[in-house]
């Protein structure tokens, strides 16, 4: 079974996108190829439960289990050592990437507060959009009585262009609100 946003690329984005471009093949039509969410967990080098709690909240908002990431380098200022636990991150491909898009647009962005639009300056040179989130309450999985801390994430959204203007028009025919 196919998401609605998948459905709505298939059918209506990529022929628009094709015409407006003026593209000589289909397969240049920018697509979105994965979407990463990391959680960095600072507190993991005192206590590895807060670990615990921010993957378990990871996988809520995703629904797949995330991958702890670890330290590369020592650093004695942080008291952390090579290796040690101190992060999450998950990638979301096909069904589950295109229904998490569908609940970031439609459903968790609005709910964050003073909310404007997300900035048109995050695209890299390689046509991926970054966006950093600063409460994971905004989505509707998470219980606010049960969370214990306010945590961040970022969200990279990767594309098969590697031009922004591009991307940009991709993800505006998608619905991700750019401020105007």
């Amino acid at each position: 079974m196919k998401c609605v946003l998948q459905e709505l690329y298939n059918t209506k984005i990529k022929d628009e996108l094709f015409k407006e471009n003026k593209y000589k093949s289909i397969m240049q039509v920018p697509k979105i190829d994965k979407i990463v969410i990391n959680m960095g967990v600072g507190d993991a080098v005192s206590d590895s439960k807060k670990l615990d709690e921010a993957a378990h909240e990871l996988s809520l908002i995703t629904g797949q289990k995330p991958l702890i990431t670890r330290a590369k380098k020592s650093l004695a200022a942080f008291k952390l050592r090579e290796g040690m636990p101190i992060g999450c991150k998950v990638t979301l491909r096909g069904k589950k990437m295109y229904d998490f898009l569908l609940k970031l647009i439609s459903v968790a962005l609005p709910r964050v507060r003073d909310f404007r639009g997300v900035s048109k300056k995050s695209f890299d040179n390689f046509g991926n959009y970054s966006l950093g989130i600063k409460e994971q309450i905004i989505f509707p999985e998470i219980d606010y009585d049960k969370v214990k801390k306010i945590r961040g994430m970022d969200i990279t959204i990767v594309t098969s262009t590697n031009s922004s203007e591009d991307s940009m028009k991709l993800l505006e025919k998608i619905g991700m609100p750019f401020t105007k």
